[in-house]
């Protein structure tokens, strides 16, 4: 059981990020598909051991493994339902699990295939776990200039609106940042007001405050990570002055070094300038992270108090995509909390 008695969310977390060591494990098996260890230990460890890639680009070449397995729609379907087991197990109420439909088409999968297949998991796991709510983001991909996957990005937003009744509740842009300027995706963010489905960014992670400043050009109020606006002071005023809430993903940045260590994270500078930010796990079984583990994180090492991280998930309660009347109920919960806590 949690040691975190209060309810905890996480707004920034991938799919194929999170797939159970034993299940990829079992369903490479069965798909015919190596793996770079022999043993179920040894590729336990391999996960553990190369969860520090140095660099984002390195980072994302790790998703190769879980994405070879996830081309059909049971695969996709028991990732999504384990998913949810599982946060459930760990104490969560509330998560959104995003993942990129375009990035299961290799074999017989169209996207909406794709989405059809992860939402019958999330909807199995709830049944099964009602304690917990899930909201499924789908991503738009940057792959490099912005004009090669425009049609399949502009795809990724139609099945949202289409499946906005059946769990969805927004689009997402994610891929690697500094490959072509962000502002090149407009026409994703364009078509998504146009059909009304809401949208975060990924964005001011492995780049500068530039790119933050872009996703905000597109009328984001959510920012996937977005660290990098702190040195753009200008940026931060913005940026509450409007409301934004960054999806700070602590761990993450340090694998990835996109920040140095856990002191040098400005995630407790942002917090005290006035910014919302949230902590969440990106990856949770690449990064071999939870919850608990970022914010016992967050206080030893980063500056936070446990009432900073109470506050962070009121922030996540208000940011996120769940319909407003379920939002109250949290929110008193986390207040509660606070109160006890003597805030």
């Amino acid at each position: 059981m949690s040691k975190y008695r209060f309810p905890k969310i996480d707004l920034h977390l991938h799919l194929d990020g999170s797939m159970l060591p034993e299940s990829a494990w079992e369903m490479a098996a069965e798909r015919g598909i190596a793996l770079p260890a022999d043993t179920l230990e040894a590729f336990r460890e391999f996960i553990v051991v190369t969860a520090d890639c140095r660099s984002v680009n390195e980072y994302l070449k790790r998703f190769e493994m879980p994405l070879q397995i996830l081309q059909d729609k049971a695969a996709l379907e028991r990732t999504a339902y384990e998913l949810v087991r599982l946060l459930a197990g760990q104490g969560l109420r509330y998560a959104e699990i995003r993942f990129a439909p375009q990035l299961h088409l290799r074999k017989e999968l169209k996207q909406r295939d794709a989405v059809e297949a992860v939402l019958a998991g999330v909807k199995r796991g709830m049944a099964e776990y009602p304690a917990i709510d899930i909201g499924v983001i789908l991503c738009a991909m940057c792959v490099g200039d912005y004009r090669v996957n425009m049609e399949q990005n502009l795809q990724t937003v139609r099945e949202a609106a289409r499946a906005q009744q059946e769990g969805v509740v927004a689009i997402d842009l994610a891929g690697a940042e500094g490959l072509t300027p962000l502002s090149g995706f407009a026409p994703v963010f364009e078509l998504a007001r146009e059909l009304g489905v809401p949208f975060t960014c990924h964005a001011g992670d492995s780049q500068g405050p530039e790119t933050v400043e872009a996703a905000l050009d597109f009328g984001a109020k959510r920012i996937g990570h977005g660290h990098h606006i702190y040195e753009d002071r200008r940026l931060c005023a913005r940026a509450i002055r409007d409301g934004v809430t960054l999806e700070v993903c602590p761990t993450s940045n340090i694998q990835c070094s996109t920040r140095p260590s856990y002191e040098a994270h400005p995630l407790k500078k942002l917090l005290d300038m006035g910014l919302n930010c949230t902590i969440n796990t990106d990856n949770m079984i690449l990064s071999d992270i939870d919850l608990d583990k970022e914010y016992d994180r967050c206080i030893e090492y980063m500056g936070l108090s446990l009432q900073d991280v109470i506050r962070c998930n009121i922030n996540s309660v208000r940011a996120s995509f769940m319909a407003e009347e379920k939002k109250l109920a949290l929110i008193e919960e986390l207040l509660a909390a606070l109160d006890a806590c003597g805030s």
